[in-house]
């Protein structure tokens, strides 16, 4: 059994996207993000940078339990366990992991930035805006191009880890300010996923919980509390 420390946000959906596509069992640990529950003592001895999603894996690779932060990296250890969604050959290994690091780096951070201020900055900062939605158009024409070449998932012609761990953020396209009408092999892409079984059950996982911010969640996840000493 694997337990699951998350909240429905993209990179909670990675990990429980990732579980069903495997027929993994697991149970949810509710997280919630916008109470603070990220900060308590028993998350951050799992967490210790305090954001979910986090598991762990009661059947560990040595027998024992093993904990893991860092949705890319469970990810990893997910398809190293099953050995799933990520190619056995070395090329192809690689061809799918700089996908995933690119998710990693730039498309979840930098999506983050652009639906943060478009959407929940206190106010309104036409720089941080255009920054950011402009930067969120270039990394989905990278995407795109990709997807072009391929002409079927981000790590080639096989579903795979990056195309898990991408699919999440798109899904807020609108909020970032992109019309996938743009990115036709994107919107292809994007589709065929959504599709899955298993990624439509994922995207329930606590979706029930999804609520309006108010000023208290807005502090937990915005505010100073997030940069105390623990």
């Amino acid at each position: 059994m694997i337990d699951v420390y998350t909240w429905p946000t993209p990179n909670g959906h990675k990990v429980h996207i990732m579980l069903e596509e495997c027929g993994l069992p697991y149970a949810v640990h509710p997280i919630d993000i916008r109470a603070g529950d990220q900060f308590s003592p028993e998350f951050l001895r799992i967490s210790p940078n305090n954001k979910i999603p986090a598991i762990v894996d009661h059947d560990g690779p040595d027998g024992r339990p093993i904990s893991l932060f860092e949705s890319g990296a469970i990810l990893v250890y997910l398809a190293g366990k099953t050995g799933k969604f990520l190619p056995r050959s070395t090329r192809g290994k690689y061809e799918v992991l700089q996908w995933l690091m690119f998710q990693m780096g730039g498309v979840g951070p930098m999506l983050g930035q652009t639906h943060h201020f478009r959407m929940y900055a206190p106010e309104t900062i036409a720089y941080a805006i255009d920054r950011y939605t402009n930067e969120a158009k270039r990394l989905y024409g990278v995407l795109d191009r990709r997807l072009e070449a391929t002409g079927a998932y981000l790590g080639g012609r096989q579903y795979s880890i990056a195309d898990i761990a991408t699919w999440p953020w798109i899904r807020s396209h609108a909020n970032q300010g992109v019309d996938l009408a743009d990115f036709p092999q994107v919107r292809r892409w994007f589709e065929t996923i959504g599709a899955r079984r298993p990624v439509a059950r994922a995207i329930t996982v606590l979706a029930d919980r999804r609520k309006p911010l108010d000023d208290k969640a807005r502090e937990n996840l915005f505010g100073a509390t997030q940069y105390a000493a623990r």
